[in-house]
């Protein structure tokens, strides 16, 4: 049995407990949390072992990370520092990705761990649709359409925001790849709903899409974790144009994200030192059971 913990008790760390459970090679040593005193615990986490530090667990062969991005980078460090795998869901793209891999890679590489980074759903398996279709139609253009539903990331950036209680963040998909923010957001007294708006489009999260900030007096009554995404290709196979691909689903933005990250949990431990993502690691090696009989089913 893989010994498994999860770091962070947020939107995902409840479904990632969950996922660990419903695993059949997985075991939950226990999850990690500032808050650890009884009294402090929800319902479903009596009975487990919870701690503030992922040290008083014994050994641990992977930490689920779910904890906002930003935070990722250095808790992902201090965990590959111990010698522990990671698993991580970290939604920045682009450069931002490329740097932490660069930086966590060579860390993991020195303490003989390995970390897969970006696995969730985009990042993540999502990726891996990409490159599949890029893979039957080389020359083409893929459109990936978000929503519509709850972003988790940019929700926790913009209640990160000075003077934000709290903060629903919904991706409204426009077509061809764009996107649309509605930024649903609790003010704490005395702040002032210009700045905050402000200072939530300037954020990199928000930066590239229009976005609309509204005061509302509840964002728990808004709250839905639906999502979703459409993927569309259109491309050229050989000499052949006009192929056409569609890629859709409607999910539970948290659970499925949970899901990933403990399928990326299991082959992390079939994977060298070093850091990877979806896209570089065999799917065979995220599914449970012999690979012969996977084999023999899915090919």
């Amino acid at each position: 049995m893989i010994r498994a913990a999860v770091v962070g008790y947020g939107n995902i760390g409840k479904f990632a407990v969950q996922a660990v459970q419903a695993a059949p090679d997985l075991e939950l040593v226990g999850v990690v949390r500032r808050k650890v005193e009884p009294q402090e615990l929800p319902p479903e986490l009596q009975g487990l072992a919870v701690v503030d530090d992922v040290t008083k667990l014994g050994q641990v062969d992977v930490a689920l990370l779910c904890v906002p991005s930003r935070s990722v980078p250095q808790k992902a460090r201090e965990l590959v520092e111990l010698g522990i795998n990671t698993v991580d869901s970290f939604d920045i793209h682009g450069e931002s990705l490329l740097s932490y891999k660069r930086e966590i890679d060579a860390k993991a590489k020195e303490r003989g761990a390995v970390a897969v980074i970006a696995a969730g759903w985009d990042p993540g398996t999502d990726s891996v649709v990409r490159a599949l279709l890029e893979l039957m139609a080389p020359r083409g253009i893929t459109f990936t359409n978000f929503g519509p539903g709850m972003s988790m990331g940019h929700s926790v950036a913009a209640k990160a925001v000075q003077g934000v209680r709290a903060a629903l963040s919904m991706t409204i998909p426009a077509g061809a790849g764009r996107h649309r923010r509605l930024v649903y957001v609790e003010l704490e007294p005395g702040a002032e709903l210009a700045e905050v708006e402000a200072a939530i489009k300037a954020d990199p999260y928000f930066a590239q899409d229009e976005t609309t900030v509204y005061p509302v007096e509840s964002v728990k009554d808004l709250q839905d974790l639906g999502h979703g995404v459409l993927m569309e290709r259109v491309g050229t196979s050989g000499q052949t144009a006009n192929q056409r691909f569609r890629w859709e689903m409607r999910i539970n933005n948290p659970a499925l994200t949970a899901q990933v990250m403990v399928s990326a949990a299991r082959a992390s431990l079939k994977q060298q030192p070093g850091a990877y993502t979806l896209l570089e690691i065999p799917p065979i090696h995220c599914l449970p059971g012999d690979p012969g009989e996977l084999i023999k089913r899915l090919v």
